[in-house]
């Protein structure tokens, strides 16, 4: 099947480009000789996960539990989720998959070694943390070394909470004004996540792991430092057009949103039959990372959605309205993948214009 005889709004998936750039990053990992750990949470498909580990991941991270229980059930073994796990049902949950896999969550507080401590009681394996270092985000993450000691001494007195290392997202960095603010923003995010490591370190704790994540610095090709063990970049897999515009080129962009054009009420406007549902309102409105509008048109230099309903996307372009015709199909790099992702209930991966693979989106809508 052409891919423009799927019925759309549908996600579409360039499998030479997404091959590239599962290869392209694992390279740079092995280069630097740490460990690649993905988010998934760009794509939420088993199917790429399996690509990303295949290809010499060691393992993968999520963000919600939901989304660990997915993968495990798809053959994924080793996964960290991202992210603070609050409340006995979700620890109930991470118990159980600790019976057959690999997994470790984030924490940052003291509320959370105690809970996890109760839940954990009588299990055959510890509870296997790591400690979220704050490095310029504003989100969550420990901030003062005195309360990262105090959180690290809680665990060393703890019966079923082991420590694994640390963690960090150095998320700031898409706001960067150019090339050398992010090249410093990230050099002092990894820095600091290695000086919480070596805290440990004189506490006679071990961090093993020492992870650092996002895909700008990756994609610039930017030195990881010495005491970094793993990488957790995510976008990269599937690139978007805030992360194209740090690289400055589209060429790596796999996953675009394809959508059919219902309507030419004037001479300028366009409508499609995506809206908010399908490519979100997400803008990226500053630094390195900033686009117009609401995403871009493949393919149409300079053209890009203006708007959004629920169900329509706007565009005003004369010369863009002149090219095509009601029932003509385009393709749009959205802003953000991420979200992106979530919307759908499937990806049809494309190989020369013709549809070789469809896959469910099986994490979609993994929220708890």
């Amino acid at each position: 099947m052409h891919y423009t005889e799927i019925d759309t709004p549908a996600l579409v998936i360039d499998r030479s480009v997404l091959e590239n750039n599962i290869k392209d990053v694992q390279h740079i990992a092995d280069n630097n000789h740490v460990a690649l750990r993905p988010h998934a949470k760009t794509h939420k498909m088993s199917r790429l996960a399996r690509m990303q580990t295949e290809g010499g991941a060691s393992g993968i991270t999520v963000a919600k539990v939901g989304e660990a229980e997915v993968m495990a059930g798809n053959g994924l073994d080793d996964i960290f989720i991202a992210n603070q796990i609050v409340g006995r049902t979700k620890l109930r949950r991470i118990r159980k998959l600790a019976e057959t896999i690999d997994i470790s969550f984030g924490i940052d507080a003291l509320q959370h070694v105690d809970e996890i401590e109760s839940v954990f009681e009588g299990s055959d394996k510890k509870a296997q943390v790591l400690v979220e270092i704050e490095v310029g985000e504003n989100r969550s993450g420990v901030i003062e070394e005195d309360d990262f000691k105090t959180l690290l001494r809680a665990m060393k007195n703890s019966d079923n909470v082991e420590f694994k290392g640390v963690f960090s997202h150095d998320g700031h960095t898409y706001k960067a004004a150019d090339t050398s603010e992010l090249k410093r923003l990230y050099e002092e995010s990894a820095n600091r996540t290695v000086h919480f490591s070596q805290l440990a370190g004189e506490l006679g704790m071990t961090a093993d792991i020492v992870s650092i994540g996002s895909t700008p610095p990756v994609m610039m090709g930017l030195e990881i430092p010495q005491g970094v063990t793993e990488i957790r970049p995510g976008t990269y897999i599937l690139m978007d057009a805030g992360q194209s515009g740090v690289i400055g080129t589209f060429d790596r962009v796999a996953g675009t949103i394809l959508t059919t054009i219902i309507s030419q009420p004037t001479a300028a406007r366009v409508i499609t039959d995506v809206g908010a549902k399908g490519i979100t309102k997400e803008t990226r409105d500053k630094g390195i990372t900033a686009t117009t509008g609401l995403g871009l048109i493949k393919g149409y230099d300079g053209v890009f959605i203006d708007s959004v309903f629920d169900e329509h996307a706007i565009i005003y372009d004369a010369d863009f309205s002149r090219q095509v015709e009601i029932g003509d199909n385009v393709r749009i790099i959205p802003n953000h993948i991420c979200p992106v992702s979530n919307l759908h209930e499937k990806a049809y991966i494309v190989d020369n214009d013709e549809v070789v693979e469809e896959v469910e989106i099986d994490c979609r809508a993994k929220l708890k």
